[in-house]
């Protein structure tokens, strides 16, 4: 028997509009209102009246087929036939993260669109697809971080069932498919959570307006509310784990943090189902906390975005200092990053000037993710431009190689792997006109404080930076893009081949570098990584590579001897004991002149 619930302390009358007809709700206890005939079919329509005012949608909306301000639709999520069963997902510490955002991975912009190109990931060497939000949100296009009807896929994308379809086709081939939630804020448009219930609070600050209530009066009911959403996208849409997006924006002080109550929950469901799961934040706090276990006063996540790694990867490739990036720059902050987990762990930051981050004593490299480039940090550069158009092939090339063997989880952002030329924008399509205005001047703000030209920011509600920023596919096999898939490929079968890395102990990686010539030595067990990131070529010493395998180098002249050595002006080659990692024609490598665009 199928009754519908909903919550709404503050209503003295709740109604139903259901098959044409409006049925009144019964009053429950804490705010809670039943109806238990008529029940609902799947497929039906229906809008909830309080206290005469509506139609609103509802907040557990399933779907919404016309949009975030239409009615909602009851759907029976037991009418779908998985072809999935037995599936277990990779484990997180063997993942290769590949991270999409399904209106602009294909020119159609939908779930089943999407499932045209996971051959491609499956050959490159992907295991877990991460989707962008896709919960819905009020307009077509959109980067998802402003959904509002949670529980409800982007109808745009293709609904309730293409996602099913997208996530089944995914299993067939291997890969596990994470989700980035947003709970720590609602978009503005179509946020109907206010009229129902005490959802928000003002008792703290947000970049987004009121907080939401995690830790007031009614808190109980709102973080299940969350709790319920996060195991509904994992149990109903057979996700294989979750990406929270900016856990240091949630506020609160309960004695057991909604993260925690939050990982609790989804360690049941775990072994209820008998399937594994993942959550991994997005934080910006540099504290182990989020993946320590709750017996040591930690959340019990599984593994947390490194922004540091990001960071320091980035500023060393391109000399970018401005913003956070400022705390930066040298070879020496991306070896500590390597070897101690964060750059920043109680050290004096001069971009925050304060203290920032503590200690990750005893953390796995596999407890954080790490990338050369996300949507956020491509997405919010002004131009949306990604490495592939600020950089050499050259220097792309080392970026990919100290990424793929490092020892955090890797993640790559869509197009990456072949060098795309086409940007990632920040795009947006609110249809009220005052909100659309706030969005460009924001937008401007934020890049003037970068540095940034204001005037050459694209427009984000012109539907052509939406455009702007669909892959090309037919990119990816040509020239210079199809040889740095196959570097992209080559590394991540490296990286499956030999154990060294995939060994998650910091401990266990030994560095050197020279900050003035610009040269990087790291050596994870018997893989010796040898960058040369000046612009001359150089000899570099570095014993026993005479007793090693050369296995890949990203330029042919490569001369190695039992003392060292010499490198041309940004390359970057790798030796190892045993076998090679491609077939029998090692080394591997790319000419300047097949790389240059």
């Amino acid at each position: 028997m199928t009754a519908i619930h909903l919550w709404a302390p503050d209503a003295a009358r709740v109604e139903i509009l259901l098959r044409e007809q409006r049925y009144a709700l019964t009053a429950g206890d804490r705010g809670w209102w039943t109806l238990a005939n008529p029940q609902p079919h799947h497929g039906d329509d229906y809008y909830f009246f309080l206290d005469d005012q509506g139609p609103f949608p509802d907040p557990r909306s399933p779907w919404q087929p016309a949009g975030v301000h239409g009615p909602s639709r009851w759907i029976d999520h037991r009418q779908h036939r998985w072809q999935d069963d037995g599936w277990q997902p990779p484990p997180l510490t063997a993942a290769v993260i590949y991270e999409l955002h399904i209106g602009t991975f294909t020119a159609e912009g939908t779930f089943d669109a999407a499932i045209q190109r996971l051959d491609a990931l499956v050959d490159l060497g992907i295991t877990h697809v991460e989707l962008m939000p896709v919960a819905s949100f009020a307009e077509e296009r959109g980067w998802g971080y402003d959904g509002v009807a949670l529980y409800a896929p982007h109808h745009h994308y293709g609904g309730p069932e293409g996602l099913k379809r997208l996530v089944d086709a995914c299993h067939r081939r291997g890969l596990a498919v994470l989700l980035d939630v947003v709970y720590n804020h609602l978009g503005p448009s179509g946020n109907y959570l206010g009229r129902y219930g005490p959802y928000f609070t003002d008792r703290y600050n947000t970049p987004w307006g009121d907080a939401v209530n995690l830790d007031g009066p009614h808190s109980d009911t709102v973080r299940r509310f969350f709790i319920d959403n996060a195991l509904m996208w994992l149990r109903d849409y057979h996700m294989d784990g979750l990406r929270i997006d900016a856990i240091h924006a949630f506020a609160d002080n309960s004695a057991t943090h909604f993260l925690e109550q939050l990982a609790d929950a989804v360690g049941s469901l775990q072994a209820h189902l008998g399937r594994h799961l993942v959550l991994i934040a997005e934080s910006d706090l540099n504290d182990p906390r989020a993946v320590h276990p709750p017996a040591v006063g930690g959340y019990g996540l599984d593994a947390q975005w490194n922004e540091d790694f990001h960071h320091a990867l980035h500023a060393v490739l391109t000399g970018e200092r401005q913003g956070y990036y400022r705390d930066f720059g040298r070879l020496a902050d991306l070896v500590a990053v390597l070897t101690h987990g964060w750059r920043y762990d109680g050290r004096f930051s001069q971009f925050r000037q304060r203290c920032h981050g503590r200690p990750a004593t005893g953390l796995a490299g596999h407890t954080w993710v790490g990338c050369m480039q996300n949507h956020d940090q491509v997405g919010n550069r002004a131009r949306g431009d990604r490495l592939s158009q600020i950089l050499s092939p050259e220097r792309v090339m080392i970026g990919a190689a100290l990424l793929l063997t490092s020892p955090f989880v890797p993640m790559l952002f869509q197009g990456e792997e072949w060098g795309a030329r086409t940007p990632f924008l920040y795009f947006t399509d609110h249809q009220e006109p005052e909100l659309g205005e706030a969005v460009r001047r924001g937008r401007q703000k934020e890049f003037a404080a970068f540095g940034w030209d204001p005037d050459q920011v694209p427009d984000p509600q012109d539907a052509a930076t939406f455009r702007q920023s669909k892959l090309a596919w037919d990119e990816m096999d040509r020239a210079p893009h199809k040889a740095l898939r196959q570097w992209y490929k080559a590394l991540i079968r490296l990286r499956r081949q030999h154990p060294a890395l995939s060994d998650g102990r910091l401990e266990a990686i030994r560095a050197r570098f020279d900050e003035d010539a610009r040269w990087l030595v790291i050596a994870r067990g018997p893989v010796v990584l040898v960058c040369n990131l000046a612009d001359n070529a150089q000899r570099i010493a570095v014993t026993g590579l005479g007793d090693k395998q050369l296995l890949l180098a990203s330029a042919p002249q490569v001369h190695p001897d039992n003392a060292g050595v010499l490198l041309p002006a940004d390359s970057v080659a790798i030796w190892a004991d045993g076998t090679s990692a491609i077939d029998d024609s090692m080394p591997f490598s790319f000419s300047n002149k097949e790389n240059s665009p």
